[in-house]
């Protein structure tokens, strides 16, 4: 497997779990959801929450910093902090909405492999 990093066995990971792992020196989310496994960057691109610390609803990862909201599926932002009215469009302005930076993940001999570069 070229490439891809094992980072756990995957009776380590229970279905609706999360864990934060450090693979070459960067901290990365691995997640289970069913019997899908997603990975993506440990740290909220708004504030830099701990995204292991938060809530996962199905593939949602909710941060517990700021509340910010990511699919698990593509990285994509599902909302950008809880703040309303003037306060969210300040923060949008000053620090815009980023994705979350996905890994592809792959299972052989009932470990977790995920290509982190």
């Amino acid at each position: 497997m070229n490439g891809f990093i094992e980072v756990a066995n995957i009776d380590e990971l229970n279905d609706g779990n999360m864990m934060m792992l450090d693979v070459k020196g960067q901290e990365i989310l691995v997640a289970r959801v069913g019997d899908n496994y997603y990975s993506v960057d440990n740290r909220c691109p708004h504030m830099g929450g701990n995204l292991s610390k938060g809530n996962l609803e199905g593939t949602i990862v909710t941060c517990p910093k700021h509340h910010s909201q990511f699919d698990l599926t593509d990285g994509h932002v599902v909302r950008w902090t809880d703040f309303t009215g003037l306060k969210l469009i300040g923060t949008k302005i000053l620090k815009s909405p980023k994705s979350l930076k996905t890994h592809e993940v792959k299972l052989k001999d009932e470990k977790i492999w995920v290509m982190v570069e």
